[in-house]
């Protein structure tokens, strides 16, 4: 008679189940807190805009570029104090950190049409949603995908300095076609690969300490959505007329 496989009795141990609840309720938090993010960015952006302040931002320099470097810092802050932030704490700058981004991204909203930022949004919360559930189902182990695309995403953010402060090849349609390329592939990559790093924090790092690193997870994945989001839209945006 032919054997059937069956599920190891350790799947079904008090310690496997309680480290799967564990996990589950981590990542139930990281996804709570990044939906949280895109709600705060979505809401301030469209108040900007439907308030005409939008204008303002567009039109200086300086508190453009000072909402980019505000919102770079502020990232850099939560992630490399994680350790020492109150769960609140971390909730609250991470608050303010989406409200910057909505801020400095409103102007994205008057160069594209708002028809196309929806289908946009919505191809990116599919690609993301898929990514990020293989990341977190798969198996095999994404470890090794994180030096490349580490390395990727380093080189894209530099292209695009290039970009804008070198008006020359950098600046060719060629050019910005192939970091938008580069720019999906990357940040599409890092779904899955933070995702299952997520699994792992959620295991690895002390439950009396998820609230923070929880925050510090939903960080990552908002990163990665709002890069992917925006060089999806660099192909998909219809830019007003």
């Amino acid at each position: 008679m032919t054997e059937f496989e069956m599920t190891p009795q350790t799947a079904f141990s008090p310690t496997a189940t309680a480290t799967a609840e564990r996990v589950t309720a981590f990542l139930r938090k990281v996804y709570g807190w990044m939906f949280v993010g895109l709600g705060i960015s979505t809401a301030v952006a469209f108040a900007l805009v439907n308030s005409g302040a939008v204008l303002t931002v567009a039109r200086t320099p300086v508190l453009y570029w000072g909402l980019w470097i505000a919102t770079f810092g502020l990232a850099w802050f939560v992630q490399a104090r994680v350790d020492k932030l109150a769960p609140g704490t971390a909730g609250l700058l991470f608050v303010v950190y989406s409200a910057l981004v909505g801020a400095w991204l409103s102007p994205v909203l008057l160069i594209y049409t708002g028809e196309s930022v929806a289908k946009t949004l919505a191809v990116t919360a599919g690609m993301f949603g898929a990514m990020a559930l293989y990341g977190t189902t798969t198996k095999r182990s994404l470890a090794g995908w994180g030096q490349f695309l580490f390395m990727g995403f380093a080189g894209v953010f530099l292209a695009l300095l290039l970009s804008i402060f070198w008006k020359g090849a950098a600046a060719s349609s060629g050019f910005q076609f192939g970091i938008t390329i580069v720019g999906v592939i990357v940040f599409t990559g890092l779904a899955a690969y933070s995702a299952q790093q997520l699994k792992i924090m959620a295991v690895s790092v002390p439950e009396d300490r998820h609230g923070s690193y929880a925050v510090v997870g939903a960080l990552s994945l908002y990163i990665t959505f709002i890069n992917l989001f925006l060089m999806l839209l660099r192909v998909l945006g219809g830019r007003r007329n």
